[in-house]
């Protein structure tokens, strides 16, 4: 009898023993809830529609605009200084010498804007290189060449053997607003199809030391090495923008050059690989306190005409040195800068009106801007940056 009961635990005990082995073995590493998948919820279940909404106009504008922008990468080469300037070469070959140029590798991004293969950059993401790479959202990759360049806007065109491309839409950067959304894609430090987001933080910025000819949008937008010669975009995906500089010492401080400032450069890049501007013959100060108050202004507006080439196009329309030019082609002047960069986009030989204040009264006069090329001595005065 006690030997059939102790059989009997025997069989009991090992039943649950392997029962135990068998129900850690199928036991999962994470335990899933038991609800049903009707009743699961995220965390946060009432997002604000307005949220969600843009969240979508963000990706929309991802998934239209990424396949125009490219990834640029060159190689240039780059001259060296001399460490002994001073000594003979036969000096310098005893000495070792020294390398007279390097090869330096750099990269920019791009956007495409015509269906057969013009790309708009940076000036500086193409200068000196001696090969040039595109690679396209679908990983293609292109040899490409530069169509012209203008060191002065910091704008260049290039161009690759490609056709049916899709192609940018440019929009007009003179209705954006500080406020408005602005997203930034391109390749910063490498790093392909790389899109930020932030707002337009200023407009009509001069005077930062970038460029010769300045009118920038700033923006908060991440724009990092590598984003340069990218767009800058509005929430409707149009180019407002081509992304150029940042504040190294600063964080969301970043410059783009306007569609609109840009327009006319690019027209002439493609059409003849180089610009020409136009050109006034005058020499441009800033109006001072002294001068407003001396005038009667309430504050320094405009800029003086602190002299007049005799043979220039501002001498034959009648401005006069000591004007002050208020209204250049309907457009409020602010300052030297902002006179420079209207002159540079205006189209050679167009009649321009012009106000100008003239022995406390306001006077309109007609300029006809001339080729700056034409003109040798505008060339001379205009590295001084005095002459428009």
């Amino acid at each position: 009898m006690m030997r059939d009961l102790f059989r009997l635990f025997l069989v009991i005990f090992v039943i649950g023993v392997l029962g135990a082995c068998s129900s850690s073995k199928d036991e999962p590493l994470f335990f899933k809830s038991k609800r049903p998948a009707a009743e699961a919820e995220p965390p946060v279940k009432d997002v604000p529609a307005d949220i969600l909404s843009t969240q979508r106009a963000f990706s929309q504008v991802s998934k239209k605009v990424t396949p125009i922008v490219v990834n640029i990468s060159t190689i240039s080469r780059k001259k060296l200084v001399r460490p002994f300037p001073d000594m003979p070469p036969l000096f310098e070959e005893f000495f070792g010498g020294a390398p007279q140029a390097r090869r330096d590798k750099s990269l920019g991004s791009g956007f495409i804007i015509s269906r057969d293969g013009f790309i708009v950059t940076n000036e500086h993401v193409v200068r000196d290189a001696e090969s040039i790479r595109v690679k396209l959202s679908n990983d293609k990759v292109y040899e490409a060449r530069v169509v012209g360049g203008d060191p002065k806007t910091d704008i260049a065109v290039i161009k690759i053997n490609a056709t049916d491309l899709p192609v940018a839409v440019l929009g007009d950067s003179d209705r954006i607003e500080v406020g408005q959304w602005a997203i930034a894609i391109g390749n910063p430090f490498g790093l392909e199809r790389s899109m930020t987001v932030g707002v337009i933080s200023a407009t009509g910025r001069s005077n930062v030391g970038i460029e010769s000819i300045e009118n920038f949008i700033q923006t908060d937008a991440s724009i990092n090495p590598g984003n340069s010669g990218g767009p800058l975009l509005n929430i409707h995906g149009e180019v407002v923008g081509i992304n150029t500089a940042i504040v190294a010492a600063g964080q969301g401080i970043g410059f783009a050059i306007p569609t609109n400032m840009a327009r006319p450069i690019i027209s002439q890049l493609v059409e003849k690989g180089k610009v020409t501007r136009a050109w006034l013959g005058v020499s441009i100060k800033p109006v001072s306190e002294d001068d407003a108050r001396s005038l009667g202004l309430p504050k320094p507006v405009g800029v003086l005409i602190a002299g007049v080439q005799g043979d220039g196009p501002a001498a034959k329309a009648g401005i006069r040195a000591g004007d002050i030019v208020l209204v250049l082609g309907g457009t409020e002047v602010r300052d030297p800068s902002h006179l420079q960069q209207l002159v540079a986009v205006t189209r050679i030989g167009a009649t321009l009106p012009v106000v100008v204040l003239r022995d406390g009264r306001k006077v309109t006069v007609t300029v006809k801007p001339g080729n700056a090329d034409n003109a040798a001595s505008a060339r001379r005065i205009d590295e001084d940056e005095g002459v428009r």
